[in-house]
């Protein structure tokens, strides 16, 4: 697996090695101790997927502390135009934000650590979205963040013809600077 951190250092993007031969493909998706040799400690405890049709954006999510998750995420089926967003306080990126297309073809991941919220649009008619979190889904501590917030200013390469779809939920997200966020950024992650 190859490891290769973004603009924001402690997101990273997973590129993984892929065999392939007359009979398809064989690849790791993930293995612990090579993970945590990049990100530190990490235990996940929950694996989630969803399916989404062109034009869904969802986000941008996260969930406050103590309940925050640091996510591996990847698509199965499709393209996504995935962003998170660093919503630690004190961090030198705070409010910027990393966007990268990850794709059934070519199977990036995308590492997101705690204190960034997290969203993905849909550039495929249908996706098979999968990530893996490191603590349980907890609805009281779930948050958000518009996904079209000004100030963040999020490329989310929607043309003039494109159809956006968002949840009811997320339709009501606030903007940053009205967002509830407990995260503050610490050198030693």
């Amino acid at each position: 697996m190859k490891y290769t951190k973004t603009n924001i250092p402690d997101v990273l993007i997973l590129e993984p090695v892929v065999f392939k031969d007359s009979r398809g493909y064989f690849m790791e998706v993930y293995r612990h101790t090579d993970l945590e040799q990049h990100t530190g400690n990490i235990h996940f405890v929950q694996e989630n997927e969803s399916c989404s049709t062109k034009g869904v954006l969802r986000g941008l999510h996260y969930q406050l502390e103590p309940f925050a998750q640091a996510k591996l995420v990847r698509v199965i089926q499709g393209a996504v135009l995935d962003v998170a967003v660093d919503i630690r306080h004190g961090s030198p990126t705070f409010g910027q934000y990393i966007a990268v297309e990850l794709s059934a073809e070519n199977k990036y991941q995308l590492f997101i650590p705690k204190g960034f919220a997290h969203g993905f649009r849909v550039l495929s008619d249908e996706v098979i979205f999968t990530y893996k979190v490191d603590n349980l889904y907890n609805p009281a501590s779930e948050r958000g963040i518009q996904y079209d917030d000004p100030v963040i200013g999020i490329n989310w390469r929607i043309g003039k013809d494109d159809v956006i779809v968002l949840s009811d939920k997320d339709k009501k997200l606030p903007p940053l600077q009205n967002a509830e966020i407990n995260f503050n950024y610490s050198t030693k992650q």
